[in-house]
């Protein structure tokens, strides 16, 4: 029988991509993309804002849901844009207003000094018989170095200025399948898989 879990968010590419990474590793199980619930993001750190859409999630449908939230953290910064990387150049902004506001920021920083890392997290809340939820988040990271003017034209958000450790390519250069297997969100969503299986266990 297959069990059906949630996914907090209207992109499908999105749903995509996690059924892909689940799929792999829960035979069974099915994610189903959600976008009825869209809370406001008022969390401070990214595990808060996705436990904040995986909660509203679980409490309309009764379901395990799961949902992350990601963006990119400057060293020198010291992790900003953070949070507010969607909308680092105000409320509004285009991501290529993002980029660009971000490599002004950073003009006069060398290269040694301009490491960063691409943040996510990726959030589980359980409705339980007793009427409590389960809630766990856990983090992944990808690190690497910002480039001082944009490359390549796959990618989205800071993809174009992000080279990623061990590569001399940003990662809007990388093939598409390579970089999913790199990523912060393949990351964070492997480690959300040892609590999945033990949920539907």
């Amino acid at each position: 029988m297959t069990r059906e879990i949630i996914l907090a968010t209207g992109n499908a590419h999105k749903v995509q991509e996690i059924s892909a990474i689940l799929g792999a590793v829960l035979p069974g199980v099915s994610v189903a993309g959600y976008a009825d619930a869209q809370p406001a993001e008022t969390g401070v750190t990214f595990c808060e804002n996705a436990l904040i859409k995986a909660r509203a999630a679980a409490l309309v449908t009764g379901k395990m849901s799961i949902a992350d939230d990601s963006g990119i953290a400057v060293d020198v910064l010291g992790g900003a844009p953070g949070i507010f990387s969607a909308r680092w150049a105000g409320k509004n902004s285009s991501d290529k207003n993002n980029l660009e506001l971000l490599l002004q920021q950073l003009q006069d920083i060398v290269p040694k000094s301009r490491g960063a890392e691409f943040v996510c997290a990726a959030a589980v809340v359980q409705p339980l018989a007793d009427g409590q939820l389960f809630e766990r988040c856990v983090v992944g990271r990808w690190r690497g170095v910002l480039l001082d003017a944009p490359r390549g034209g796959a990618g989205f958000g800071y993809d174009p200025i992000f080279c990623p450790e061990g590569y001399s390519v940003s990662a809007a250069e990388l093939d598409g399948r390579l970089k999913n297997q790199l990523s912060h969100r393949r990351k964070a969503f492997n480690l959300l898989v040892a609590e999945l299986q033990q949920l539907l266990a």
